[in-house]
């Protein structure tokens, strides 16, 4: 499927994952709409593509209220929704011990319930049209288990239930979903991790040869699986730097 005039709207569109997807549709012929929280960091991104097919608004994505105004203008300016990537996410860490309600709290606000939210207000749409495909970042860390990370490994194997039992319930319905799980990447989720001791880990590990992804490497299995034709749903795609053992 190509994605010239598909209509696809991203979460979490500011930098990072989202930003370079965003930017590869744009490129492919789609029209975009990105959604976060930063205005200014939005306006660079849309004004980098120097495109008239991306659109954005400031979207915090635990508040459903702008995650409808989000898609409204995608389906207002555009007509249509074909393409929902849910890529908003944060990776606060430490041992349980610790006891960060308010970071746990907050991880479980923005990737679990921003993926919901997402999935409220899109599914209904698509649902109308009779096709659509959503999408998540998800991660390696909803995959394996690692100590340290017991609440961002929840919930990204949050993620992968939901979005699993959403193609069960819907896949009749013509709705295609999907998660894309990185490994390490260099992007400013690194900054979200509030532990100094697993944040230098990280970035040391970073450092290695081949010890992380670019955006714009994730960024081409996202697109990829958004391409896919119609009778065609890849329903996860892990991709991890080579030097990664994990």
């Amino acid at each position: 499927m190509s994605l010239k005039n598909k209509v696809v709207v991203i979460t979490g569109g500011s930098s990072g994952m989202g930003e370079a997807t965003a930017k590869l549709a744009v490129k492919k012929g789609a029209k975009v709409v990105i959604g976060a929280r930063k205005e200014t960091d939005l306006k660079k991104v849309v004004e980098s593509t120097k495109s008239k097919n991306i659109l954005y608004r400031v979207t915090d994505v635990t508040k459903i209220d702008q995650v409808k105004e989000l898609i409204n203008l995608a389906v207002t300016k555009f007509g249509q929704l074909d393409i929902l990537y849910n890529n908003a996410g944060i990776m606060p860490q430490g041992n349980l011990i610790k006891a960060k309600t308010d970071s746990w709290q907050k991880m479980l606000n923005i990737n679990v319930m921003g993926v919901l939210n997402g999935i409220a207000i899109a599914l209904p749409i698509m649902k109308k049209q009779g096709h659509g495909l959503i999408m998540a970042t998800d991660s390696v860390a909803g995959h394996v288990l690692y100590p340290g990370s017991a609440v961002y490994n929840g919930t990204k194997f949050a993620v992968r239930a939901i979005m699993e039992g959403l193609r069960q319930e819907e896949h009749a319905n013509g709705i295609k979903t999907g998660i894309i799980s990185p490994g390490a990447v260099r992007t400013n989720l690194f900054s979200t991790v509030d532990d100094d001791e697993i944040k230098n880990t990280y970035e040391n590990a970073n450092k290695e040869k081949n010890g992380s992804l670019s955006a714009e490497d994730v960024a081409q299995s996202a697109v990829f699986m958004m391409e896919q034709p119609e009778n065609v749903d890849i329903n996860e795609i892990l991709v991890r730097p080579t030097g990664q053992a994990v």
